[in-house]
């Protein structure tokens, strides 16, 4: 357990968190806006892996990769936004928790058919799959690389709803959408814009994710219960609190892989503590969670607006 690993673990978390913030940053607008359970934003995920990985292989060009993952899951968006989501904001979250299951079980399909049931091979870009040095511990450029897109990104955002007018419509709408829509906003055509970029900020994490994690069908699932975990944590419909909360449970999920197996091994014998740590590991973020929400229910920094 030297200093140097201790960075590297550390960077890694932080690195898992901003990938985590952009995929939680798309589903806290679209669940804290337009009051959608979007259980099929995971899918909008794994569509932006799939074409990122397949472009990549394809040219060799990362911008295109990058356009083109982007370019799908934001069609694929608003497709399904007007095409099925329109007829579900006024009713019950079961039925949208339904619909978007079904689309979870569609998409998982659809990739299989394209790309087949194994996984896709996704490649680091040459130019980025070298390690620098920080403070002496060697680290992967490409991984310090989608860091700085996630804190790209979530300047962006910051500006793009805190200090533009199309961010005070979402603002607004997310506060009161009848009185928006009375207005004059034409409030369907917000929702989908709002639905676009959720679809990809989802596309972006899941086309940077491809060459650390496995593109496989049904690989946004798992991804999809942790940004539900990090929105709950952060504030629901709170970019701010989703930002914050992502960080807290990168860092906390990648430490806690790495050191609770060494640290309970001291205490209990190798056997259980090779059984026992990464059961723990995982069920820290949950009890982050309940800790969390046992202070403060509405989150750590819930929407002014609400």
């Amino acid at each position: 357990m030297t200093a140097s690993l201790a960075l590297q673990q550390l960077l890694n978390g932080v690195q898992f968190g901003m990938t985590l913030f952009l995929m939680a940053a798309g589903l806290t607008l679209i669940f804290g806006i337009m009051n959608l359970i979007n259980l099929a934003h995971g899918s909008l995920y794994m569509i932006g892996a799939y074409v990122a990985a397949a472009s990549f292989n394809e040219w060799r060009s990362v911008p295109a990769a990058l356009a083109l993952a982007i370019a799908a899951a934001v069609a694929v968006g608003a497709a399904i936004e007007i095409g099925i989501f329109r007829a579900l904001y006024d009713g019950d979250h079961l039925d949208q928790v339904l619909a978007t299951f079904g689309l979870i079980l569609f998409f998982n399909e659809a990739v299989r058919m394209i790309w087949g049931a194994t996984a896709l091979y996704a490649q680091v870009p040459a130019f980025l799959s070298g390690q620098i040095s920080l403070f002496g511990a060697p680290y992967p450029l490409y991984r310090l690389v989608v860091t700085g897109v996630g804190l790209l990104v979530a300047a962006l955002l910051y500006v793009l709803i805190g200090r533009t007018r199309l961010g005070a419509l979402i603002r607004a709408g997310a506060s009161n959408r009848m009185m928006v829509g009375a207005l004059g906003v034409n409030i369907a055509l917000l929702y989908t814009l709002v639905f676009c970029l959720g679809a990809g900020l989802a596309a972006l994490a899941g086309a940077m994710a491809g060459p650390i994690f496995t593109v496989e069908s049904g690989m946004g699932d798992d991804f999809l219960i942790l940004a539900f975990v990090v929105i709950v944590i952060g504030g629901i419909g709170s970019v701010r609190g989703s930002f914050v909360a992502a960080l807290l449970i990168g860092i906390t999920d990648t430490m806690g892989r790495a050191y609770l197996r060494p640290l309970l091994a001291l205490i209990v014998n190798r056997n259980a503590a090779d059984a026992a740590g990464p059961a723990i590991a995982s069920l820290l973020i949950y009890a982050m969670m309940a800790f969390v929400l046992f202070f403060r229910p509405a989150g750590l920094f819930p929407p002014r607006t609400r």
